[in-house]
């Protein structure tokens, strides 16, 4: 059934295509389908959403406030960078976790046209709470951390895109590569010698982005 309050047109429309992506997926949100289910006549859907894509692209915008970006809270007193970082991805990203189709629609959405309206609305919600997270700590480390979190999750994303990574892998990636960029290293950084010293195999963790998911068993 929809799930918005007022029982408005648009917002029958954006309810029934949210329950179409969460059940059935992208290719299942059909317009006719969409007004029959609304209770509203085809002309209102284009009326209100010129295409399928501005439909499906107001859906997951509607999806990922309420589910992702809804007030994501401050750090509380003492947290940790590490533990901020990890806090906030969370919240961000086991909506998705819970609902891969709706993973799966915001890839296929942000590809398309005008799709660059999820990543202002990515970036607009979690600016503030970054901003706090970071403040205090040296800029240069918070830019160089901020830079390579933005790039691996939009990485992350386009590995969703090409089904070369299951929703499932992109939270404790992002998990393991905070531990990395906050941790104290040094440790691991040291070669050991001698006849007990552990041989490293390029495998997965390397060649993964460029090896077909059907190729690798």
């Amino acid at each position: 059934m929809p799930r918005t309050p007022d029982g408005g047109a648009e917002d029958r429309i954006i309810g029934v295509v949210l329950d179409l992506l969460e059940t059935d997926g992208y290719d299942a949100v059909q317009l006719r389908e969409v007004a029959r289910r609304a209770q509203v006549s085809l002309t209102t859907v284009y009326r209100t959403f010129p295409t399928r894509e501005d439909l499906i692209l107001a859906a997951v915008e509607h999806w990922m406030a309420a589910n992702a970006y809804g007030d994501i809270p401050s750090p509380p007193p003492g947290e940790s960078l590490r533990d901020g970082l990890v806090r906030m991805v969370r919240y961000i990203f086991v909506p998705w976790d819970r609902n891969p189709r709706m993973c799966a629609a915001y890839v296929r959405a942000r590809s398309g046209r005008n799709g660059e309206r999820l990543d202002r609305q990515g970036v607009e919600a979690i600016l503030p709470t970054a901003s706090e997270l970071f403040a205090g700590v040296d800029p240069d480390y918070a830019a160089d951390i901020a830079f390579a979190l933005s790039n691996l999750t939009y990485g992350l994303l386009n590995r969703i895109a090409d089904g070369s990574l299951e929703v499932g892998e992109i939270l404790p990636a992002l998990e393991r590569f905070i531990d990395r960029l906050t941790g104290d290293n040094v440790p691991y950084t040291h070669r050991s010698g001698g006849p007990d010293a552990q041989t490293f195999t390029i495998g997965e963790a390397l060649l993964g982005p460029y090896v077909p998911r059907s190729n690798r068993d």
